[in-house]
């Protein structure tokens, strides 16, 4: 029918610019975030490519669900400023039959949501965390960086390297600053190299000095050296617990504890909202030509924020174990759908409290 084709196409012209739009956006928010945390020591600087990837395959869902929401929105206000929504509504095509072309034109970005947050936003995560992990407990000698104060892996030593040659493992005027064992100690040295003993790598100072002093006590001992040695093999970490965002769905519902029953609610809400905005989005459009498109898109902004941040509360309050899983998911997306669908109902029927006044009056007579 011309009736679903034309508002399909528009609504997929829509969609397509405010996806590239957000995305571009969201793309250059995760730039700025991700080098922050590569400049501090978080994430390997030649994996932050790597890195903004999986994020933009975690963030891929709200980013569809706003392009979808803002696009429907704007699709319809300009149907109402340009009066083509007039000509559809005297034909006798009322808000209600607006639905059934939106949602043929979003059920394949529905789905893509749906399996985005439950199946690849926590894929994304855990292959996040992996990368941060390994970064995190590589060796201490991958950690030196020529002219940077480092720390090693456990946290106990700070080491600095004026130049080295990363070829021969070798540097010049190193520093050391380790608290091992009660004791506090500087070790400095004109140059250092690699060697291998065993299972474990040392790094070998050649010609320099030591100051040492007890934990406690006022005492110094300073002792030079041609050569000293310390291991800079990789520290074992004990295991970390295992971040909600990053276990699978279904291992979520599997294991029922409060904080992995807040996690599901976020993905299954978020997924819930995606359809429920739809229908926001039908009810909340009108023609108002003194503020233009711009007021429609502002309303449906906030909107989208309260919706969004009810979802995040709604995870909070579930992990704290405040509200019940499925009595809160009722009560939010079901009651933002029975709203939406009432005010739809409303404005279709243009319904208006004060035409009840009259029959008060006549019934009264």
């Amino acid at each position: 029918m011309l009736f679903h084709s034309s508002i399909r196409k528009e609504l997929a012209r829509s969609f397509g610019a405010t996806l590239i739009v957000l995305v571009t956006i969201v793309m250059t928010m995760m730039l700025i975030r991700t080098l922050g945390q590569a400049s501090s020591g978080s994430v390997n600087p030649t994996e932050i490519s790597l890195i903004m990837g999986y994020t933009m395959l975690g963030h891929l869902p709200t980013v569809l669900t706003m392009s979808l929401f803002i696009a429907t929105v704007g699709t319809l206000s300009r149907m109402y400023l340009e009066s083509e929504m007039v000509i559809w509504l005297v034909s006798g095509r009322g808000l209600r039959s607006l639905l059934t072309p939106i949602i043929r034109f979003a059920w394949p970005m529905l789905i893509a949501v749906s399996v985005l947050v439950l199946v690849v936003w926590p894929w994304s995560n855990q292959q996040i965390n992996d990368l941060k992990e390994r970064f995190e407990q590589r060796g201490d000698l991958e950690r030196v960086s020529p002219g940077q104060f480092q720390e090693s892996a456990n946290g106990l030593r700070v080491f600095f390297v004026d130049k080295e040659s990363v070829e021969n493992k070798q540097g010049k005027n190193v520093f050391i600053s380790s608290n091992e064992r009660g004791k506090q100690a500087m070790t400095s040295s004109r140059q250092g190299h690699v060697e291998t003993i065993g299972e474990d790598r040392f790094l070998v100072l050649d010609i320099g000095q030591r100051v040492e002093q007890t934990n406690g006590e006022t005492e110094i001992k300073v002792s030079d050296f041609k050569v000293y040695g310390t291991r800079i093999s990789q520290d074992v970490k004990a295991a970390a617990v295992q971040p909600t965002k990053t276990i699978h769905s279904l291992q979520l519902l599997l294991l029922p504890t409060p904080s992995n029953l807040g996690e599901l609610a976020w993905r299954i809400g978020l997924a819930l909202a995606a359809f429920n905005l739809l229908i926001i989005a039908t009810a909340i459009t009108s023609a108002n030509h003194r503020v233009g498109r711009g007021g429609n898109l502002a309303l449906a902004l906030f909107i989208f924020v309260v919706y969004y941040n009810f979802i995040n509360l709604g995870q909070s309050w579930i992990s704290a174990g405040k509200v019940q899983f499925i009595p809160y998911l009722i009560a939010l997306h079901g009651g933002v759908f029975a709203l939406a669908m009432s005010w739809l109902a409303v404005r279709h029927n243009n319904w208006n409290w004060r035409q009840l006044l009259p029959a008060r009056k006549e019934a009264s007579v």
